[in-house]
């Protein structure tokens, strides 16, 4: 199988709930996903909006994802360091953690696979070890 990330608070091309947006709660979305390639040793996310008026702008950063972890529950605290070790970046908000979109921004095509232009449908990538030479 090919690796898979979803959420169940919305699906590919849906609007974004008003409680994972910064009119709503500001709730970061759950998220889970399934089969990482053989090797992985952590995740790293990143949510971000290219197509935002003042240029890309980050949502979110979570890396050092222990590669045992296989999803996120909603509204994932703001800490810098989780209780897993996991660590989150400051993002364009200029905090620590989720900052969800504007409800109008929300209604662009969200893709839990991360391969549309807009990712607070988040892209998930597997960070693998490095190779020694």
């Amino acid at each position: 199988m090919a690796f898979e990330l979803k959420s169940s608070a919305f699906k590919a091309g849906e609007t974004i709930p008003r409680k994972h947006t910064c009119d709503g709660q500001d709730l970061s979305p759950p998220l889970a996903w399934a089969d990482p390639p053989p090797g992985t040793k952590s995740f790293a996310l990143v949510c971000d909006d290219p197509d935002a008026p003042a240029g890309t702008w980050v949502h979110w950063v979570l890396y050092g994802v222990p590669a045992s972890v296989t999803s996120l529950p909603e509204g994932v605290r703001p800490a810098p360091t989780l209780d897993d070790g996991s660590r989150q970046g400051t993002n364009d908000f200029r905090r620590t953690g989720y900052g969800g979109p504007v409800r109008r921004a929300a209604r662009r095509t969200a893709t839990p696979s991360g391969s549309t232009r807009w990712t607070p449908s988040p892209s998930l990538r597997p960070a693998r070890p490095r190779r020694r030479s």
